[in-house]
């Protein structure tokens, strides 16, 4: 549970060209492109403009992202914006959920490579199902709260559309079920304070 007070700022890493094209990108260390470029930037203003008119200090804030590099990109060009130097902290527990063996494909290609049935399981319990050598969103829920745990101070977080819906189950009390279906956009910032959610 996120503490009493605090303030977490999520955003999502920019597109990628596999985001672009439907393929299962968990783990895989797929850059982001240039609509994803643009939309790190436009969330670095936004933020930069949020922080102004909050009075916050930029420098004052703890940043951590995902190891991945869309998201050390993407956290990269809210840190220019935002007039901050250096690179921010990463944390393994915010990596995206891992698809393992399903990694790089699309449902359709699993569909025709013989998967229909898994896919199928996987669409009626995504929270519990773990594709081939992958995670469930049970699993990603379980190493994200161990995380949210740790932060006590302003955080802004650059991670990943899963992690995103996770952190929505875990500090707004989202039903475990409809979790994985929620929307995560890759061009609003998510801010959470006492168990509310704001989009900007």
């Amino acid at each position: 549970m996120l503490r009493p007070g605090v303030r977490l700022i999520h955003i999502r890493h920019g597109l990628t060209d596999w985001n672009a094209e439907g393929r299962l990108q968990g783990q895989t260390d797929i850059p982001i492109n240039d609509v994803g470029r643009g939309q790190a930037s436009g969330n670095g203003e936004r933020l930069a403009a949020f922080l102004a008119e909050e009075g916050v200090d930029p420098a004052s804030l703890g940043y951590v992202c995902s190891p991945l590099g869309r998201t050390r990109e993407t956290m990269a060009i809210v840190r220019d914006r935002l007039g901050l130097a250096g690179e921010a902290a990463t944390d393994d527990r915010l990596k995206e959920v891992g698809f393992g063996a399903w990694s790089g494909f699309t449902y359709a290609e699993l569909r025709a490579g013989g998967n229909e049935r898994a896919v199928r399981r996987r669409k009626d319990d995504k929270w519990s199902f773990r594709p081939p050598e992958g995670e469930s969103y049970a699993d990603l829920s379980a190493r994200v709260g161990e995380w949210l745990e740790t932060i006590e101070t302003d955080t802004v977080a650059v991670a990943h559309g899963g992690v995103y819906r996770v952190l929505q189950g875990l500090i707004l009390g989202v039903p475990l079920h409809e979790v994985p279906s929620l929307p995560a956009p890759q061009d609003r910032i998510a801010l959470f304070q006492d168990g509310l959610l704001k989009l900007f």
